[in-house]
């Protein structure tokens, strides 16, 4: 499904654009799939860094080093 968005650009550019071919609705579909994977990724970043801070918080590094040593002496 899709939808139709209408944008307002001065005459000139719409003019050049069509001068050098460029297919405008192209152009413009392109880079709001840009926008929207940087939004996503900066989300994402985001998200993780909230995980990161939780677990930081639970997991003692020293704490986690010593299980795993004591796991691998039992094998």
């Amino acid at each position: 499904m899709s939808t139709v968005i209408s944008v307002r650009v001065p005459k000139w550019l719409k003019e050049k654009l069509e001068m050098y071919g460029v297919n405008i609705a192209d152009v413009v579909r392109k880079k709001l799939l840009e926008e929207l994977e940087k939004i996503e990724e900066e989300e994402l970043e985001k998200q993780l860094e909230f995980l990161k801070k939780s677990l930081e918080k639970r997991l003692d590094p020293y704490e986690l080093a010593k299980i795993i040593d004591e796991e691998r002496k039992k094998r």
